[in-house]
């Protein structure tokens, strides 16, 4: 019987953690370094010299306590900002620890969001994130308490004791702007989801929402949400799952392997977000994802839904609800969420409506089974889950600056094919699951039209094979395909006048050997390897290759900004 459960066993022998002062490790990768590291770019700084603002310095996390900050915004670089940077250096000690999630926030609203590092008896991991914050500028305009959760138990539980204690620094870079580095639009409002203590609420059922009554101003003119589902519990391996009437069966989880973020306004859908497929760094097989981890692990990218055909709905004055759901959730998902508002500031009303809108209130899946079992009790067979659909949205907004109509349409497909073969001694499961979102944002301002398309992508091949020996021992080899692709295209009819290319894949294999009592007693084959690949059409381009074999990194190649 396999498990797709991380399993800190494979942690190695025990030892005492001591206090420990964060590692900040370079970003530019180290051959033969056991340091979780990436392919991706550090973010683009612009040329001014920036006021850096501590939010908290080697802050310990060994409990589930929620630990608070004070933030005061820079005294010598007052905003607006040309960008506005996070970053944040991690640290665990040495010994036996499960990976953990980690959400920063100010004023509720969430900066950050990721999972961390499992440690090992002989690595002590550190690591080094960073994102461009520059949208969320309203939140740094005045003080704010801010709030950093990242759970982590230390002591003994079932016997076995835990003692990776994680220690964090994070910091804030404001930099000013410049005739090279101008000023961008960013949103008047930043209104966070849940506006709580606490940071993420758990979707336990599809029927479980995160709702939150908001009051926006009523020179509201475009309004879009940040947000992040991130799968916890029976759902971290919400792709591995199957139907509910074959779960037993093909000892899995429930649901179909199909999970969709779904949007509401006021109880009426208004927006689709695709479920990353993330892999935490003891997903499956601890060893898979040192030192490189799974795509997005250590810092998830939120999916940004475009509200503004609502915008002139939520400029009326009145409280709407907006409410983020997880369809097919099985307990649970954490989700939080960002509301970026953008106001007409030379009017104090604006008036609009919803024109029309074609979403319909949940997916309508599709699944198909072909299991058999023989006479031996040998099970063969594939399940699979599609769910495709087509929605259009349309609204106006009556501005100082005429009537803006904005159409939001998207395509969205889905596939999850998985095929296995169950025996007394073996278990394989393959999978191969595809996720795509098409979508386009048409603004027509007079006899002016822009349009906005974006393309994304995030494929996923999985196989799982648990092969027996005739001594009743058996290997576990896992290999996994994790890719994240997105193009942009910006068009002022009918000329294009942007484009953007990102391609970020992971490719993971290892074999995990255990003797007939089920002991771990090593693992052979480890290599991981991460290509990034990112250009648009102003001339930027950038290349990262990295490779790892038996826990260190061994080679890297490109990294080398072009303009």
């Amino acid at each position: 019987m396999r498990s797709f459960f991380r399993s800190v066993a494979l942690c190695g022998s025990l030892i005492c953690s001591a206090a420990a002062q964060v590692v900040v490790v370079p970003t530019t990768p180290q051959i033969g370094s056991a340091n979780p590291i990436t392919a991706e770019p550090p973010v683009a700084r612009p040329k001014t010299k920036p006021c850096t603002v501590t939010l908290f310095q080697n802050l310990e996390f060994a409990d589930f306590s929620a630990k608070t900050f004070q933030f005061t915004p820079p005294s010598g670089c007052k905003g607006p900002w040309a960008k506005v940077v996070f970053t944040a250096d991690f640290t665990v000690t040495e010994g036996r620890q499960f990976d953990r999630t980690a959400a920063f926030y100010l004023c509720h609203a969430n900066i950050y969001y990721g999972t961390t590092a499992e440690p090992s008896s002989t690595v002590s991991p550190s690591w080094h994130v960073e994102r461009d914050v520059t949208d969320l500028s309203a939140l740094f305009k005045a003080p704010q308490t801010g709030e950093a959760d990242l759970g982590n138990f230390v002591g003994v539980s079932g016997g076995v004791t835990y003692n990776g204690i994680i220690y964090a620094n994070a910091a804030l870079e404001f930099y000013p702007g410049s005739f090279f580095d101008p000023l961008p639009t960013t949103p008047d409002l930043v209104v966070p989801l849940p506006d709580a203590e606490g940071g993420a609420t758990a979707l336990n059922t599809t029927a479980s929402q995160l709702g939150q009554s908001v009051t926006l101003p009523s020179n509201t003119e475009r309004v879009y949400l940040d947000v992040i589902a991130q799968s916890q519990s029976n759902d971290e391996f919400w792709y591995t799952c199957v139907p509910t009437d074959v779960a037993n069966e093909l000892e899995s989880c429930g649901n179909t392997g199909f999970r969709e973020t779904e949007i509401s306004i006021d109880g009426k859908p208004a927006g689709v977000a695709p479920v990353y497929p993330w892999i935490y760094t003891g997903g499956i097989d601890p060893y898979l994802w040192r030192p490189i981890p799974g795509v997005q692990t250590l810092d998830f990218k939120p999916y940004r839904v475009d509200l503004t055909p609502f915008a002139g709905l939520l400029a009326n004055g009145q409280p709407h609800t907006v409410a983020v759901s997880v369809y097919n959730a099985d307990s649970y998902f954490l989700a939080t969420a960002n509301l970026l508002v953008y106001t007409d500031n030379c009017t104090r009303k604006v008036t609009g409506a919803v024109l029309t809108n074609t979403l319909a209130a949940a997916p309508t899946p599709v699944v198909t089974e072909n299991v058999k079992t023989d006479a031996s009790g040998n099970i063969t067979g594939t399940v699979a889950v599609t769910s495709a659909r087509s929605y259009a949205i349309t609204g106006y907004v009556m501005t100082s600056h005429g009537r803006i109509q904005t159409t939001v349409a998207a395509t969205l497909a889905f596939a999850n094919n998985q095929s296995f073969t169950i025996t007394q001694s073996d278990y394989v499961q393959d999978i191969t699951q595809s996720t795509t979102v098409d979508s386009k944002t048409t603004v027509s301002d007079g006899w002016l039209s822009q349009s906005w398309e974006n393309s994304f992508s995030y494929p996923l091949t999985l196989n799982y094979s648990q092969i027996g020996n005739a001594d009743g021992s058996f290997n576990v080899t896992t290999t996994s395909d994790q890719q994240d692709w997105l193009n942009v295209t910006q068009k002022l009819s009918p000329f294009e006048v942007y484009t953007s290319e990102l391609h970020n894949e992971v490719k993971a294999a290892d074999t995990l050997q255990f003797n007939a009592s089920g002991s771990f007693t090593g693992h052979t084959a480890q290599a991981t390897s991460q290509q990034y690949t990112e250009k648009n059409s102003t001339g930027y381009c950038y290349n990262r290759e990295i490779t790892a074999a038996s826990g260190v990194l061994t080679a890297v190649s490109g990294g080398t900004v072009c303009h």
